[in-house]
């Protein structure tokens, strides 16, 4: 901040504040008749300042060059980084693109087969209860056809035994005649 202060205020204004305090300084001395080796002594001072500033405001604008050079060459370097991370990704990159893109797909697929899972279960769910009832159902129809299969039995067996009993009541009314 105080590079700024000393680059907006031109080096000419502090010499003028010191020849302003100079000149005051005379003015009232030169009523007590200064003599000339102090006059001499205060324009070598005034010389001095001037050298120093002078010297201060090169050495400033060299350190403002060394800054930009570095400055130049740092955007150089930062330019050229940015350039190698580029052509890092570029290697890169495809794979991970491919890679994003097959991921992307299966949680996709994973959205779909979400609802198609739930649906299959219930569907499951559903078949094993009709087949539990289907089974049931058959083993009942099992059970009756094997009861009709021992009625029929016993129905054939009633009827050869009344079929016996019609041939002896036969029998027994032709021998009566």
């Amino acid at each position: 901040m105080s590079m700024e202060a000393s680059e907006q205020q031109p080096p000419s204004q502090p010499r003028q504040q010191l020849a302003h305090h100079l000149s005051g300084s005379l003015s009232f001395s030169s009523n007590l008749s200064i003599s000339g080796e102090d006059e001499e002594m205060s324009r070598s001072a005034l010389s001095n300042f001037r050298a120093k500033e002078e010297e201060i405001e090169r050495k400033k604008l060299e350190v403002r060059d060394k800054v930009m050079s570095h400055l130049g060459r740092v955007e150089e370097e930062t330019k050229r980084l940015a350039m190698i991370r580029e052509e890092l990704e570029a290697l890169s990159d495809p794979m991970r693109k491919e890679v994003a893109l097959v991921r992307k797909k299966i949680d996709a697929v994973n959205k779909e087969l979400k609802p198609l899972g739930h649906t299959c279960q219930k569907k499951e769910r559903e078949y094993k209860e009709a087949l539990e009832a289907f089974n049931e159902k058959n083993k009942e129809k099992v059970q009756l056809v094997n009861k009709l299969m021992e009625f029929v039995q016993l129905v054939g067996e009633s009827e050869k035994s009344r079929m016996k009993k019609l041939e002896e009541l036969a029998k027994s009314i032709e021998t009566l005649q």
